[in-house]
């Protein structure tokens, strides 16, 4: 049978925002949804309430809209993850609390994550060229975590890093394609029940 379910009302941009900051809100709304290319500024234009051309007295076209949307979501990573190199905290919990942190972000910015996931691809080959480099350094950032593991004797001596750097990254950028800010599970409840599963597998028997 077809969901009959009353859909709910997207809030306009609220007023009290700067209007640079309502471009940003919308726009990584309807690039999350529609995704990047079936978006049109005449669109985007009308779910701000302006004239299309007006958008230009705030950014320069679509494409610096989407860099600035990718750039926000790996800034917002890069504040949450990269401080935990310096936090004196075993591997173990280390890696568990970077999971928190990262999935946090992502629920916490629900569609310009979805955008920094999945639309990312459509950049020119400048602002593409950043956001690989981005990915590389929290491949690294991961990559570190499980070899400090190894170093101090709380994970098995025979893993593969770049592995196992890649399922912990794998498990916590897909949150966005499933997560529900309003369902039962919080971000620590997601990132314990992930972070159990893959330490059982990590850790030094």
């Amino acid at each position: 049978m077809p969901d009959t379910t009353p859909k709910p009302k997207r809030e306009l941009p609220r007023r009290e925002q700067p209007r640079r900051e309502q471009i940003h809100e919308v726009a990584s709304r309807l690039f999350s949804e529609r995704g990047y290319h079936a978006t049109s500024m005449r669109e985007l234009a009308g779910e701000l309430g302006m004239q299309g051309g007006s958008l230009y007295a705030h950014i320069s076209g679509k494409e610096d809209l989407l860099v600035q949307i990718v750039n926000r979501a790996s800034q917002q990573f890069d504040e949450a993850l990269l401080s935990l190199r310096d936090v004196n905290l075993p591997a173990d919990e280390k890696l568990r609390e970077a999971m928190h942190r990262h999935i946090l972000v992502v629920a916490d910015n629900m569609d310009s994550a979805t955008v920094f996931f999945h639309e990312w691809k459509h950049l020119s080959p400048e602002a593409y060229t950043r956001v690989t480099g981005w990915r590389d350094s929290i491949d690294h950032f991961y990559r570190d975590l499980v070899t400090e593991g190894m170093r101090t004797g709380l994970f098995r001596p025979d893993l593969d890093v770049k592995m196992a750097a890649l399922l912990i990254l794998s498990t916590v950028n897909w949150t966005y394609t499933w997560f529900h800010p309003q369902g039962t599970l919080t971000p620590r409840d997601v990132a314990d029940g992930f972070a159990d599963m893959l330490l059982s597998g990590l850790r030094a028997r």
